[in-house]
């Protein structure tokens, strides 16, 4: 079988989707994500399935990769990396409430919660961010699709306008790397990570 038109008609699309993302918002995401490491703020991210494995991608990329060479490290927490808790709130209270309960009564001042959603509408993500708002703190939201109620709901929307799961996900890893190597460049001081 010859897959080579489909591959390029996905490259293509990628590329369309990659040159409507808002730039400004990207940029106001980096600064806030700065401003909350400065404060010493805590940065909470969750998503379901892809946007779980997203979520934690983050975590690592932060705390590991971009921290290591920096004083003030950036306190990411990934609500979805512990499965035992998910499991307990999931089986014990719903699956919708496994991000909410973990930020319930945590969230301060200087705090901000990263939520994706491919669809902008995860009942479970919603919850969190609603709470998380209703106590003072800034959303960044990762979205596709139409962005759904999330879109709504985010002081700061990071959003992939396509129809596709699969490319929406491909552009929320993007967000992650980008704004991962641009920290590695500004405060860090390096050009590309090692290893």
């Amino acid at each position: 079988m010859n897959y080579t038109n489909d591959i390029r008609d996905y490259l293509a699309l990628e590329i369309e989707v990659l040159k409507k993302l808002d730039v400004e918002q990207i940029n106001a995401a980096l600064n806030l994500l700065d401003e909350t490491r400065q404060k010493k703020g805590r940065i909470y991210i969750c998503g379901n399935g892809g946007s779980a494995a997203t979520a934690s991608h983050f975590q690592n990329d932060f705390n590991k990769g971009v921290s290591e060479y920096i004083e003030v490290p950036f306190r990411f927490h990934c609500l979805n990396d512990n499965v035992a808790t998910l499991m307990a709130i999931a089986n014990d209270i719903g699956y919708e409430e496994v991000f909410r309960f973990q930020i319930r009564n945590n969230l301060e001042e200087n705090d901000v919660l990263v939520a994706i959603s491919g669809s902008g509408n995860s009942p479970n993500v919603i919850r969190a961010v609603e709470y998380a708002k209703e106590h003072g703190c800034k959303i960044i939201g990762l979205t596709g699709f139409s962005g759904g109620k999330l879109k709504e709901l985010s002081d700061i929307s990071l959003h992939a306008p396509i129809n596709s799961m699969q490319v929406t996900e491909d552009i929320h890893m993007i967000f992650d790397h980008m704004m991962m190597s641009i920290f590695y460049k500004y405060l860090c001081g390096k050009e590309h990570l090692q290893d």
